[in-house]
This record gives structure tokens, C-alpha cells and sequence, in this order.
């Protein structure tokens, strides 16, 4: 447990816990990313960008709020977790409590796209709707997304392509193929961070037959999965800045590749590690990955 239950208690400290900052970079990344790429094409709609923000994160607060809540009833989060505080489990916050404050998370990010529901239309209700949907699919019952095995597919679409699609289509109108490429990237790193929890939990997750990847396939899989994912969301943007399909060659699209140095020590902890309490820090270490990603190729893109 990397959160001391003797230090401060307050409310605000349990809640913002319960929110876990350090996978919130999930959210912001693939905005920065759309947005950044709205710039480029002389599209940039700071309304609609600031409310694909504020949405975003509502939602990836809202599916932190459910997963504390569920896991707990679920029986997947015991006294023996050794990953981040879980509030629910710890007694800090009642379940009945947990549950509704997901309900009113959910609901600020409906509030906040309403806006760009009429901006754009229905293919932003149907890309909210889905994300809401699938958040709560992410562990709630015996078929949820964790329990088949496919969390991590929906992560890459909803935190890659979609929400950087998305980000940008509520900006420009439009949505050109490069963009939806671009979301592989921050898609990648988000089944990374993913990927950490899962290695990490793997003994508890069988316990509670929750059939994660790395439950189904050994953590071996998940090591070398967690490899793949970073160095190849690391290596797309070399693809991107070589113009493929016709589109102009753009060099410093390519300065994500500059992170190769800082995501060394990450890979090597994950693979030599059986220690589930050493992999704490990479969903740190990852998550920094993805912002710096995410901002390097922003830059990149429109210099």
C-alpha cells in the first residue's frame, strides 16, 4: 500500500486517493494529442477542446470510482492488495457511498458534453455513451471486460484512437486518417499502465477469477506485452513523420522517440521483478511516458 493510512484522512485527501492521479495522464494525453493535431490543421476550437478535457477526465474518475467499488464487492481487492490504496477496501469510504459518487462523476461528464454533443453531433452522443458504457463494463459482474479478458482492447480504443478522434472531430468537423493513427500511440501506453496493474495483481486477480491477459496467458506474456506496448508507441511516430499514405513527410513528429532512454528502466524493472510491491512506481513512471508522449509529438506535429 503505497498511501500511509496515518497520515492526513481528510475527506478531500481520501477522494483525490480514490481518484488515482497517477492514471489520469490516460485521459489527458490523447486530448493533448487531438488538440495538438487540430492546431496543426488551423482548427482549433479552445470551447470544445477545454470541455473534451474536463470530460475526459470526469470519466477516468468516474471509471477509478467504479473500480474501487466494485472490486470490493466483487471480492478482488482484499487485505492483502499491494498496489495503491483502494478506499472502499480500506474502510475509508462506504461502498453505497463509492457507488453514487460514480454516479455523480458520470453524470458532470454528461454535463460537460452536452456541449459538443450539439456541436457535433450524434457521433459524439454515441462516443460518450460508449465510453460511459464501458467504463462501467470494466469490472461490474461476472462478464465484465476484466473477468472475459478483453479490458485490454477496449482501453486501446477508448484511450488511443477514440479519444484522440474524438478530441479532434469536436474541434475541426472532420477527421482525417492520420489521426486516428496517431491514437495508437497514447492507446499503446494506456494498456502499459494497464498492463503494470495486471502483472502486478496477477496472484489476486486468479484468486477472484478475474481472467485478466496476464490471469490466461502466464506474466511472462504480460512482461513482453508491456515491452511491445511502450516501444511501440515510441517507434509510431517515426512512421508518421515519414508521411505515409501520401501525406507530407513531418520530421519532428518523430521527437517521441527521444523517450526511448527514460522508458530503459521501466521495461527492465517489469521484467526482472517478481516483487508485486517494485511495480508500484511504474504506473508513475509510465504514465509520465505517455504525457511527455503525448506533448513531444504535439510539438512535433506542428513544428
Amino acid at each position: 500500500m503505497s498511501e500511509s493510512l496515518t497520515t492526513d484522512t481528510s475527506p478531500l485527501r481520501v477522494w483525490l486517493w480514490a481518484a488515482r492521479p497517477k492514471t489520469l495522464g490516460a485521459a489527458v494525453a490523447p486530448v493533448l494529442v487531438g488538440t495538438g493535431m487540430a492546431v496543426e490543421a488551423g482548427m482549433w476550437h479552445p470551447a470544445s477542446a477545454a470541455l473534451a478535457l474536463v470530460g475526459a477526465v470526469l470519466i477516468q474518475v468516474g471509471v477509478n470510482y467504479h473500480n474501487d467499488y466494485a472490486d470490493y464487492v466483487q471480492g478482488a481487492d482484499t487485505e492483502d492488495r499491494v498496489g495503491p490504496l483502494r478506499v472502499t477496501q480500506a474502510g475509508l469510504v462506504a461502498p453505497e457511498t463509492m457507488r453514487r459518487a460514480t454516479i455523480f462523476v458520470f453524470g458532470l461528464a454528461v454535463v460537460s458534453g452536452l456541449y459538443l454533443i450539439v456541436r457535433g453531433g450524434w457521433p459524439i452522443l454515441v462516443v460518450g455513451l460508449a465510453s460511459i458504457g464501458a467504463a462501467i463494463w470494466y469490472t461490474a459482474g461476472r462478464y465484465s471486460l476484466a473477468t472475459l479478458g478483453l479490458a485490454d482492447l477496449f482501453v486501446f480504443v477508448f484511450f488511443g484512437p477514440v479519444a484522440v478522434g474524438g478530441t479532434y472531430y469536436v474541434q475541426a468537423l472532420s477527421l482525417p486518417p492520420d489521426v486516428i493513427v496517431a491514437g495508437a500511440g497514447p492507446g499503446l501506453l494506456s494498456i502499459a499502465i494497464l498492463l503494470v496493474n495486471n502483472v502486478r495483481d496477477v496472484a489476486e486477480d486468479r484468486v477472484a477469477r478475474k481472467r485478466t491477459l496476464v490471469v490466461r496467458f502466464g506474466r511472462r506474456v504480460g512482461v513482453v506485452a508491456y515491452g511491445l506496448c511502450v516501444v511501440g508507441a515510441l517507434m509510431l511516430p517515426a512512421v508518421l513523420a515519414l508521411g505515409p499514405s501520401g501525406l507530407p513527410p513531418r520530421p519532428w513528429a518523430a521527437l517521441p522517440l527521444a523517450l526511448l532512454p527514460l522508458a530503459i528502466q521501466p521495461i527492465r524493472t517489469m521484467a526482472s521483478t517478481t516483487d508485486p510491491e517494485r511495480l508500484n512506481p511504474l504506473l508513475g513512471a509510465t504514465g509520465r511516458i505517455l504525457l511527455l508522449w503525448a506533448v513531444l509529438f504535439s510539438i512535433g506535429w506542428n513544428l
